[in-house]
């Protein structure tokens, strides 16, 4: 479902824009607000990024042009337009996901989530594209935004998480990769900062979670599986944290991972990864979403619980 004159247009004739990012987002989400704000702000236009949750967003993506005037707010400002970038559902948007239902005819939704239904007046949805900040890097083609370094560093950070640092994705991720990097961007040090950077305790927090890895079978599937409880997930930095699920990806005898996140008692958080099936119908199954070699959703109970649903629905599916 591609909208790119819609999203185009709507975006030309808005003076005042608020963009939305996902909440506990990642560096896709980030950097698609602050790419997005930069390029509005080129045209002159006043625009605001913004995170629907209270708690602060993970410390690493602080690094990428913009993120320091993210706002975490549970209110919509006063504006033309509101535009949603990366959430594959409106629930996505949190504590402002009711704000932007009430003015849906006012909503852009810009996102590359195989399961998003679409929950705005334009909704451009590209569902081969390899990051939310690829479908902007086509529309800032398309409006005439120039690739300024921060726009470009913004832009590249989406670009190399989402596609796992460029182990899966269409050869058109080298080729705008190359015309990012053509900017001057030190993509060592992007990398460095969004990948590599870690600390003792995040590596004590990540030993722990792999010494608890377990194997389930689940009619033809095989499940590994990483419980990190609230005691484990506050021992590290939600870098570390989010990062467990690339270790159960594709382990031998496996075609699923997952890791069940206790960011709060009783509430799980659920990462699914898989280079062979489409996990997103199982997230969209259990309420969640996501692409096809990686989707989530927000499990409550306990971890027994948590880990007979998923394998409940493995079965069924």
């Amino acid at each position: 479902m591609h909208s790119y004159a819609a999203a185009a247009a709507a975006l030309a004739a808005a003076d005042s824009v608020a963009v939305i990012g996902h909440v506990r987002p990642d560096a896709d989400a980030i950097g698609s607000v602050c790419a997005t704000v930069g390029a509005l702000r080129q045209l002159g236009k006043q625009a605001v990024g913004l995170i629907g949750q209270a708690d602060p967003f993970a410390e690493n993506l602080l690094t990428i042009p913009g993120a320091r005037e993210v706002e975490l707010v549970d209110h919509l400002p006063e504006v033309d337009l509101i535009v949603t970038v990366d959430c594959g559902s409106i629930d996505r948007a949190g504590t402002l996901a009711g704000a932007i239902a009430a003015r849906a005819e006012d909503t852009v939704v810009i996102d590359h989530h195989s399961s998003n239904e679409g929950f705005g007046r334009v909704n451009l949805l590209d569902f081969d594209a390899e990051s939310t900040t690829t479908v902007l890097g086509r529309l800032f083609d398309m409006m005439g935004i120039e690739l300024e370094p921060p726009i470009a560093h913004a832009l590249y950070a989406g670009l190399l998480t989402d596609t796992g640092s460029f182990r899966w994705g269409s050869p058109a991720m080298h080729t705008f990769a190359a015309r990012l990097m053509d900017t001057g961007l030190d993509v060592r040090a992007i990398a460095v900062d969004l990948l590599d950077s870690g600390s003792v305790a995040d590596l004590r927090m990540i030993g722990r979670a792999l010494a608890s890895v377990e194997v389930h079978a689940a009619g033809e599937n095989h499940l590994a599986l990483i419980v990190a409880d609230h005691a484990l997930v506050q021992s590290g930095s939600l870098p570390a944290v989010e990062g467990l699920v690339d270790f159960v990806r594709s382990l031998d005898g496996t075609d699923l991972g997952a890791v069940f996140k206790e960011t709060v008692p009783g509430v799980w958080h659920v990462s699914l990864r898989s280079n062979e099936m489409d996990v997103s119908r199982i997230a969209v199954a259990l309420g969640g979403g996501g692409h096809i070699p990686a989707a989530g959703y927000t499990f409550r109970g306990t971890a027994a619980e948590a880990t007979a649903a998923l394998l409940t629905e493995l079965r069924r599916q």
